[in-house]
């Protein structure tokens, strides 16, 4: 599911936004922040997916990400 994918990812998101506004660029950001092998032809389709997810989390998606996030998860609810 993409909520919990994206809820493990919240911090890469975080990040790759801030090397974003920063300037760098997507090869440098993919590399260290992902640990993509850049040279691999997925490795830009890969690292856009995943900005494009993150820009979207923090505008439009705001609103459905923190009402999805805010769900109680079943594996973590004691009985």
């Amino acid at each position: 599911m993409a909520v919990d994918y994206d809820r493990r990812h919240l911090a890469l998101y975080a990040a790759l936004l801030e090397a974003a506004d920063a300037g760098r660029n997507w090869q440098d950001a993919a590399s260290f922040l992902m640990r993509l092998d850049v040279t691999k032809d997925h490795a830009e389709a890969c690292w856009r997916s995943h900005i494009e997810r993150a820009r979207w989390i923090v505008g439009d998606g705001l609103a459905i990400a923190i009402d999805a996030f805010s769900e109680r998860r079943p594996e973590i609810i004691a009985e």
